[in-house]
């Protein structure tokens, strides 16, 4: 009787931990989501996305890869972000000197 009882008692906290796992997962989703404005998850939203697929496989860690995958995607995006500037930066000095020289 007391094996059954156990038993019971096992499977009950194992499925009680897998829910609290998941709602952990989806107030730390919400959270993010809702924290971050457009300019700031520029290249959070996807790094999460892809590192908390990663994080799942490689041991289910998703939470630790998501927020892995939004840092480095920031960093990513950032960096993307400073080519672009300079890039127009360069083009509008091309432009201005010509004009100064004639």
């Amino acid at each position: 009787m007391y094996t059954d009882t156990a038993a019971e008692f096992a499977a009950f906290n194992e499925n009680e931990s897998e829910a609290m796992k998941k709602m952990i997962l989806v107030a730390l989703g919400s959270a993010l989501l809702a924290s971050a404005s457009a300019a700031s998850a520029e290249g959070c939203l996807k790094g999460a996305v892809v590192g908390g697929v990663a994080g799942h496989y490689a041991g289910h860690h998703a939470v630790v890869g998501a927020v892995g995958g939004c840092v480095v995607g920031r960093h990513l995006a950032k960096e993307k972000h400073k080519q672009a500037d300079a890039q127009v930066q360069s083009q509008q000095q091309a432009q201005v000197q010509p004009a100064v020289a004639r």
